[in-house]
């Protein structure tokens, strides 16, 4: 065993130092005792501490963190008074039972059972207050108003739960969070990962026990029966879900305007074809549908795309994104395919990246088979101007709320079409993370969510920071120069990039 005293999730938690953090967690992973630690740091610290104070949902909860406080106040040798206890009567007539620990510091520890109507008054410089299992606090919200005192004055928030539901205002924070409409760092540890980074045999050691996997396993197990069957919100942070679509059909519904879905089925006679005939055939129809629709683009914003692929159980979905000045985002068009070749799909990605406006690059989906098209991708644009994306659980469980609050600020415009309303419904929350589930989502047997994912990755590469280059030719530079670089080695002309630069070159104004 390491001779650390907390575990590395313990550690990262502590090593935060944001105004505002939250951690959704595993029951019984030691967190809150990990942070009595910090507590007992912070109000020890004559010059750099200040006030903590701890709020939970009763009696027991409070006593048990200041009883940790005191323990870690020994280890430490922490310069501290006895744990004194007294009782507030609240408006509503519930008693709030207070814990309190001195120090010479001139700092307190201080525990509340309940929400105390007084946070307001605090706001020193640097003080704590902590919100543990913050899902079953009484009014979550006013305590988190009262937090903002703290927060002006250098002071710091720390939230902590396990889950109570999906609707609970501690998950819609976490919610809010992710989407980016506060900057509040989040945290996750389930029970798995907590296992992963030491638990069991930091218990072993504390307890006397030997370690082996097998004891780990059999804890483990006893411990899931022992939740049963809520043991995905307590132990492996999904919150308890009622059903339903992740996005609502009047949430999207109310996100469509008019546009074109621009479609090409690849037909059996298309796919036994020569290559050179499929690209003829392909380039027919990028001058005939698709170029008119580029030519229509505002050249002063800024375009990428997002990418799903598929080669022929599901449609290959590819979604221009326009941002415009003030930053909204608008779909222009869908282009869908189905039952294309890799390298007729290829050409058709190319087309709509080399006639995007002020082009900033795109997210493809790089897994399994879509690997073809990323690294086309990626040949042709350059590493920076490309995403290639592997689909993750937690890739979903961070982006896709971010483009589900774009929709509910209304930021996203998306194509008006009942297949891209049934692919955005397809969305469900699985084991607490949001994806399109295994299996068809149409009934027709034909999709599988392709354009909602396809939106999801443009969406994706829009907030990245790559932004495209813009330049001018002054006109043909003057050749035999003594500065020329051709007076001192041979000049090599190469095709990667800009290739080399030669004096002749004129690259005609704006690019």
């Amino acid at each position: 065993m390491s001779g650390a005293v907390l575990l590395p999730y313990q550690q990262r938690w502590i090593g935060d130092k944001s105004s505002v953090k939250i951690i959704e967690k595993s029951r019984r992973i030691g967190l809150t005792y990990a942070e009595a630690a910090d507590a007992v740091l912070h109000a020890a610290d004559a010059e750099r501490g200040a006030n903590v104070y701890y709020i939970s949902y009763d009696k027991e909860m409070t006593a048990g963190f200041i009883e940790d406080c005191a323990t870690w106040a020994r280890a430490f040798h922490a310069a501290a008074g006895a744990v004194g206890e007294s009782v507030l009567t609240r408006d509503d007539g519930r008693d709030i039972h207070v814990y309190d620990i001195p120090f010479d510091s001139g700092h307190h520890i201080q525990t509340f059972s309940s929400n105390p109507r007084n946070l307001r008054s605090k706001g020193r410089p640097r003080e704590r207050l902590i919100v543990d299992e913050a899902a079953f606090v009484d009014d979550l919200g006013d305590v988190l108003k009262a937090a903002l005192a703290i927060t002006m004055w250098g002071g710091t928030v720390h939230i902590i739960s396990t889950h109570n539901g999906d609707e609970n205002p501690f998950n819609t924070l976490i919610q809010d969070a992710r989407a980016g409409r506060t900057d509040y760092s989040v945290h996750r540890v389930t029970l798995d990962e907590a296992l992963a980074e030491g638990l069991f045999r930091r218990i072993c050691e504390v307890t006397g026990q030997r370690w082996t996997a097998e004891a780990e396993a059999a804890w483990r197990a006893a411990l899931v029966r022992r939740y049963r069957p809520n043991e995905d919100e307590e132990l492996f942070v999904v919150p308890a879900f009622g059903g339903g679509s992740y996005l609502p059909r009047e949430l999207v519904e109310a996100c469509m305007a008019d546009g074109p879905l621009l479609r090409f089925d690849g037909s059996r006679s298309f796919n036994l074809a020569p290559e050179e005939v499929r690209r003829a055939e392909i380039g027919d129809w990028i001058a005939d549908v698709l170029q008119p629709h580029l030519a229509l683009l505002d050249k002063s914003r800024r375009h990428v795309f997002g990418m799903d692929f598929a080669r022929s159980g599901d449609m290959t979905d590819i979604v221009p994104l326009e941002i415009g000045a003030d930053l909204r985002k608008r779909w222009p068009f869908v282009v869908e395919l189905h039952n294309v070749p890799y390298r007729q799909q290829a050409q058709i990605m190319v087309a709509v990246g080399g006639g995007l406006p002020r082009f900033a690059g795109c997210a493809v989906d790089a897994g399994g088979n879509g690997g073809f098209c990323a690294e086309e991708a990626r040949d042709k644009w350059g590493a920076l101007m490309v995403d290639e994306v592997h689909f993750t659980e937690e890739w979903y469980r961070t982006e896709f709320p971010k483009y589900k609050a774009s929709l509910e600020d209304r930021y996203t415009t998306i194509i008006r079409h009942d297949d891209i309303l049934e692919d955005h419904r397809a969305v469900k929350l699985v084991r607490g993370v949001p994806r399109v589930p295994q299996g068809k989502t149409d009934k027709k047997g034909e999709r599988h969510g392709d354009s909602v994912i396809a939106g999801l990755l443009a969406d994706f590469r829009s907030r990245q920071d790559v932004a495209p280059i813009e330049f001018q030719s002054t006109g043909v530079r003057r050749l035999g120069h003594s500065a020329d670089l051709a007076t001192v080695s041979p000049r090599r002309v190469t095709d990667t990039g800009f290739g080399t630069v030669r004096g002749g070159n004129d690259f005609g104004g704006f690019q």
